[in-house]
């Protein structure tokens, strides 16, 4: 690549990765509008409860598998990894226009939960990889766009499925991912800022290296104190990706053809929002103090707080649009320094364990809020019970503020 392309090309790899974004949240997101489309065909949706079950295997495979997509990541080629994820997970969505049972959804679900999670830790590293310095965290942020894209593009899985089927809305987007792999398999390029030492792949070596990291990783506060951080807004973060459409089409009693859109929509289009504020916030704060990203991220959270208020207890139209739109500028500026402060603290050799760690830390407690709240839905306390999701948020606001003290702007060893 001449030395033009080789200064432009890391924001073509956040363009690339964004449309895997897109698909990523997107196929895991148009199953919750789809609800009713589907329970004419298999009636065990028709409860609260079995659909939070559905929601939550996802979750809770997603979890189980994060912090081994993370160690495999730091390891092996990360685009090869990517695309592998990309095409598999996309042939779970094609296939799960061909089921016929709850079992055959339960089972496609969480084979979706291990490919999805094997991309998120691996693209966010290799971002962090290609920017540096004063693009980071909007880099990250531009890329985080791509999953609100594919969480609103998912919100309309409803009105879709009214137009053709809910069987051939996952026929269809299956295979578009299925085709953009290929796209990657053309542009994608990977890039190392450390190798791996010869023989810590295979072997006694390679156990070694995985144990070194978890070590280091595991052995440091200030990442206990990330993983709580990233884990206590997750509570409200996944209640609102999994059961939005559903309090919207309660509180302001419209059709979930509707509500589903709406919802997702208004969470997107504010998180897009709040990830470029905050990314360029962030980039420019921490030119001036260490601490830039951490305070960034504390103001986002802050302002989830008073938002998860009006989504669980606001009375109108107004209000409750208002807390969502409060909700997603807070959770975007949160998301878009996630891994930036990561960086601070941990080494790019064993960034991606890192992330797949704090994924599993926030996606189970996403598993257990999503079920919880399903039974919540069927007792008919979904706001008062999303309400009460503001108190970890507040905790890891205090925790963060006081425990995570940087000494650099990006770690280059342990």
């Amino acid at each position: 690549m001449t030395s033009k392309i080789k200064s432009f090309y890391p924001w073509v790899v956040v363009a690339l990765l964004w449309g895997v974004a897109l698909l990523n949240y997107m196929d895991r997101q148009m199953l919750s509008t789809m609800k009713v489309a589907m329970m004419g065909d298999i009636r065990e949706l028709e409860t609260a409860e079995n659909f939070g079950r559905l929601m939550a295997v996802f979750l809770w495979i997603y979890g189980f598998a994060s912090p081994f997509a993370g160690l495999i990541a730091d390891r092996i080629n990360r685009k090869w990894l990517i695309v592998g994820s990309l095409a598999v997970w996309s042939g779970v969505t094609l296939a799960m226009g061909y089921a016929q049972t709850f079992d055959q959804l339960y089972v496609l679900r969480a084979l979706m939960g291990i490919s999805e999670a094997l991309y998120i830790p691996a693209g966010l590293a290799l971002i962090a990889d290609y920017h540096k310095g004063t693009t980071r965290s909007l880099a990250i942020g531009i890329h985080i766009t791509g999953l609100y894209m594919g969480q609103a593009l998912g919100g309309f899985g409803a009105t879709v499925a009214h137009i053709w089927s809910w069987q051939q809305t996952f026929h269809t987007f299956g295979l578009a991912g299925i085709l953009y792999s290929i796209i990657l398999i053309l542009f994608l390029k990977e890039k190392r800022d450390t190798v791996m030492k010869s023989g810590e792949k295979t072997g006694s070596s390679g156990l070694r290296s995985v144990k070194h990291s978890l070590g280091m990783l595991l052995g440091t506060l200030s990442f206990w104190v990330i993983l709580y951080y990233f884990a206590a807004p997750s509570f409200p973060g996944w209640a609102v990706k999994n059961w939005i459409p559903t309090l919207f089409a309660e509180s302001l009693h419209i059709d979930m053809s509707f509500s589903g859109p709406l919802s997702t929509i208004t969470i997107a289009a504010s998180s897009f929002v709040g990830v470029i504020f905050g990314g360029i916030l962030s980039d420019r704060w921490i030119t001036r103090n260490l601490r830039g990203r951490i305070y960034t991220g504390a103001i986002g959270l802050g302002l989830t707080i008073p938002a998860i208020f009006m989504i669980g207890l606001g009375q109108g139209f107004i209000a409750v649009i208002m807390g969502a739109i409060m909700f997603g500028i807070g959770f975007g500026m949160f998301d878009a320094n996630n891994m930036p402060i990561l960086c601070q603290f941990v080494s790019s050799r064993h960034r991606a364990a890192g992330y797949g760690l704090m994924n599993m830390i926030g996606v189970f407690g996403g598993a257990m809020i999503t079920n919880f709240l399903g039974k919540s839905t069927d007792s008919g306390n979904l706001g008062r019970d999303m309400a009460m999701l503001s108190i970890p948020v507040a905790i890891a606001i205090v925790l963060q503020l006081t425990m995570l003290k940087p000494k650099v702007a990006d770690k280059q060893e342990d």
